[in-house]
């Protein structure tokens, strides 16, 4: 716990050498109460980056999201983010499970018993003669296959219905912070953006706004960070970066889950000019 926190107070030095980690609390105070974070999402320094811009007394509530397959592929990537950031792991791309198709059923076979006339042989001088047949054995059979039949198109295994356990599994790491009163950072695009722009929000920070409605919705503009660790580097440069907060937001009573994504994503992109 102790090597924890002093690597944790080194990191926080490093970060804001690199980047200044300014945070703007522009639309609300740096409050402690359980929130909910989203964020646009540019970098895998994202999380780092607004862990660094919260004060300490709303660090140590606060739980960032991590994805599982870059930040615990190593050991030490893996002690850092649960015992430094106290992350959340989560599967990116995660989903009900794909069922394959079933193999399709053999063609079906015809069987044909021939009978055989006692006819005599035709002349094979004859012009006129028919093709010689060779007789077959009494009782033989034949099987001449039909041709196969066109597959049938692959359907697309069903949706999990909404609120349903199989639906929920995702995000199970996340209910379970909450419930435990920690407030957490998502980052509601699912996937790193490129263009500056923020992606369509997936459908998660909908239903965890539903589950937990006492939870404070706060959206966030992460600015620059990108710029720290262009994809395929490994040596960060140093740029002034900063976290803006905004005003929080609610889920209307029947609001539905579309226009609340487009709502809060606009909420996230009205940052950005502030």
């Amino acid at each position: 716990m102790l090597l924890a926190k002093f690597t944790g107070w080194g990191m926080l030095t490093l970060i804001r050498l690199l980047t200044g980690a300014q945070a703007r609390w522009w639309g609300c105070p740096p409050k402690a109460e359980q929130r909910i974070y989203f964020a646009n999402h540019q970098s895998h320094l994202d999380l780092v980056m607004i862990w660094a811009a919260l004060p300490e007394e709303l660090r140590s509530i606060t739980r960032p999201i991590a994805a599982r397959d870059y930040w615990a592929n190593t050991p030490l990537k893996r002690w850092i983010t649960t015992e430094v950031f106290n992350a959340i792991y989560v599967e990116r791309g995660g989903g009900a499970p794909v069922v394959p198709p079933a193999p399709p059923e053999p063609a079906p076979v015809e069987r044909i018993d021939p009978s055989f006339d006692d006819a005599p042989a035709p002349d094979a001088a004859s012009p006129n003669a028919a093709p010689l047949e060779v007789a077959a054995p009494a009782g033989a059979q034949f099987e001449i296959p039909l041709a196969a039949p066109e597959p049938l198109p692959e359907s697309a295994p069903p949706m999990p219905a909404p609120g349903s356990e199989d639906a929920l599994a995702p995000l199970q790491p996340l209910i379970a912070a909450l419930k435990s009163g920690d407030s957490i950072i998502i980052f509601p695009e699912g996937t790193r953006g490129h263009t500056g722009e923020p992606q369509k929000f997936k459908s998660g920070l909908y239903t965890l706004a539903q589950l937990f409605p006492e939870a404070v919705l706060v959206p966030a503009w992460i600015d620059n960070v990108q710029r720290v660790m262009p994809k395929g580097e490994v040596v960060p440069v140093p740029i002034l970066c900063s976290v803006t907060f905004g005003a929080p937001i609610r889920l209307e009573d029947g609001e539905e889950r579309r226009p609340f994504l487009e709502r809060a994503r606009a909420a996230v992109v009205a940052l950005r000019d502030v």
